[in-house]
């Protein structure tokens, strides 16, 4: 059995690029824009899965509304909660310490905002999410619109990477990559067929098991 997952980002939110973390700031107009330019016409999917913030629910709704898919949110799939950094830009948070971010991403344990949610929290919740939902819709061809954080928490769960490199794994404005869960004797593979990509016509396509 198979399991196609879509993830997508949220494009960008008005304001632009801040870490926002769990601040509910709403898509921009070029957010949308983003958003809608990189699903295109495509329609494949059975079900679609969000995070509850509005810069990600919003075009969920928008998106199943269009197309007649189910839809529905998981808590799960939110953005880490950044402390202090939370609605700081990336020059704010240089301005004194050039090497902030830097540091951030080459070690988030040791390197984390004051006041932010756990690496090991936020990844045991995100993937608590991804195994609910493939429990849920074992078979289906899902879009998860969320944040680069899951993203990035989704990928080295599903790869079994150490999660403290997570944070070396670009995740851009409305970014998509497709991950296939191929179920066999109770064991789950999970494969990542592409990161950054573009939507192609079939859910499995490049993906032959062996």
């Amino acid at each position: 059995m198979l399991t196609t997952i879509d993830l997508i980002r949220h494009g960008e939110p008005v304001g632009g690029r801040k870490y926002r973390g769990q601040t509910d700031d709403p898509l921009s107009e070029k957010g949308w824009a983003q958003m809608w330019k990189v699903v295109g016409d495509y329609a494949g999917w059975q079900r679609i899965i969000t995070s509850p913030l509005s810069r990600c629910q919003a075009f969920a709704d928008a998106l199943a509304d269009k197309h007649g898919i189910p839809a529905g949110v998981e808590g799960r799939f939110k953005e880490v909660i950044f402390g202090e950094w939370e609605g700081q830009t990336p020059g704010q948070l240089t301005a004194h310490h050039p090497d902030r971010l830097f540091d951030f991403r080459w070690d988030p344990v040791a390197h984390r905002p004051e006041g932010a949610e756990l690496l090991t929290d936020f990844h045991a919740r995100v993937m608590a999410g991804w195994h609910a939902m493939l429990a849920a819709h074992a078979g289906e061809h899902v879009l998860v619109v969320c944040h680069a954080g899951v993203i990035r928490m989704l990928l080295a769960g599903v790869l079994d990477m150490p999660v403290h490199n997570a944070y070396r794994i670009q995740v851009g404005s409305a970014a998509v990559s497709r991950i296939v869960v191929e179920e066999r004797h109770g064991q789950q593979l999970a494969t990542l067929l592409f990161h950054d990509g573009v939507l192609p016509e079939n859910p499995s396509k490049g993906y032959q098991p062996e």
